[in-house]
């Protein structure tokens, strides 16, 4: 019986809102995302950071894996506001990129162009940017993109549905237990409505054991190694497909490379290979090898972050749905002006990140949304935001006389 380990990783780095006061607005300055190099929202200072700590060394060792193993195969999504700032100050990473998937061996996976939270909020913007990111993959890499992922891994019955008719084979979405219900995440499954699609959860446990606990010493199972990772999928003696979903700065950046990730990460593919029918598959092939399993209906949103896994980490205090609302309530606006400056500027605003980092909850999850913001608090966050918003707006009003 084939056992397929689907390796995905999300490659992604938004353009942060630099430290953009109310005395900036409403003047000649609307660099939002153009802070100086000592500015801790410098998106050229980090972008060359992870670039440097993950993309470069990690890239290296799975061109390594790929070329040592023919088994060996992932899939990668990554958004166009990554694209371009690699092609801007780290030409080097997206070569490295590139040579990944030239090995014919590699999938990239569709999203939205800028990572935004579009599919909630206006469907044209979305359709919008899925097109667009679909464009720019075909012209930096030369690859059409056959499964669809939602920013976050946000995902609905609804979104399956849109998936489904505008033609992706597969989607993917968060493997949560009270979606899943008896069921388990390691199989192919067919989402509620849809005739053709199919649908890939994410293994939650597996994958933050690698993303998350990797290199916590109080952790129970710590070290983790790559043999002892192959046993515990090899107990599974039913599941056709584990779904491995996680972050690419997983290796490198959220996991040092003193932790060892790097080592597990190049043994993982000898160690799962030693045991006959034992594989590696893209989500496309994971999807053309096995029958659906069953039939999963989500009819309330599910994602892939904090502990309830809805949309709270983004639009769960009044800030967050503020500033977001009112962002989309320039569509109409910002579109009619046919001003590209304008408009770029709008969807650089709309990356989810800019709402991730206003959140306002600890204890289980607020360490990891600080780890990640570039502001000391997610009020600073939030000024900064609509600082630029409210230039925008100006710009906007300027512009229509």
């Amino acid at each position: 019986m084939t056992k397929a380990i689907v390796l995905y990783l999300h490659v992604h780095q938004p353009y942060r809102v630099r430290h953009y006061t109310v005395f900036d607005t409403a003047v000649s300055r609307h660099d939002y995302f153009e802070a100086e190099a000592d500015d801790p929202a410098s998106n050229e200072l980090l972008l060359k950071k992870v670039a440097e700590k993950s993309y470069l060394p990690t890239n290296a060792r799975l061109l390594e894996m790929l070329e040592q193993n023919p088994e060996f195969r992932l899939s990668l999504s990554i958004t166009g506001t990554l694209i371009e700032q690699l092609e801007r100050w780290s030409p080097e990473s997206l070569e490295s990129f590139k040579q990944l998937v030239a090995t014919g061996r590699v999938e990239i996976v569709g999203e939205t162009y800028h990572h935004s939270l579009a599919w909630f909020y206006s469907r044209p913007e979305f359709e919008m940017q899925v097109a667009m990111h679909k464009r720019k993959i075909e012209a930096v890499f030369g690859q059409t993109p056959a499964v669809f992922r939602n920013t976050e891994l946000a995902y609905n019955n609804e979104l399956a549905a849109w998936a489904d008719q505008a033609g992706y084979k597969g989607i993917l979405a968060e493997g949560w237990d009270p979606i899943l219900g008896w069921r388990n995440s390691n199989y192919v499954y067919q989402p509620t409505g849809t005739e053709n699609i199919r649908l890939l959860m994410r293994n939650y446990k597996l994958s933050d054991d690698i993303a998350f606990r990797f290199g916590d010493h109080d952790w129970a199972e710590w070290p983790l190694t790559a043999d002892k990772f192959a046993h515990w999928l090899s107990e599974d003696k039913q599941a056709t497909n584990f779904n491995l979903f996680m972050d690419y700065e997983t290796f490198g950046e959220h996991q040092w490379e003193e932790s060892g990730v790097f080592d597990f990460l190049v043994n993982l593919p000898k160690q799962w290979l030693k045991t006959k029918g034992h594989t590696f598959m893209t989500v496309s092939g994971a999807i053309e090898a096995f029958e659906p399993a069953d039939e999963i209906g989500v009819p309330q949103t599910v994602t892939w972050a904090d502990t309830e896994r809805d949309l709270s980490a983004w639009l769960g205090n009044a800030m967050q749905a503020s500033s977001i609302s009112a962002l989309y309530h320039l569509e109409n606006k910002i579109m009619d002006s046919g001003d590209w400056s304008l408009i770029e500027d709008w969807r650089r605003l709309q990356t989810s990140d800019h709402f991730y980092y206003m959140c306002t909850k600890w204890f289980n999850d607020g360490d990891i949304h600080a780890h990640f913001s570039p502001y000391d608090t997610p009020y600073e966050a939030y000024i900064n935001f609509m600082n630029a918003y409210r230039d925008l707006q100006y710009r906007l009003e300027i512009k229509h006389g």
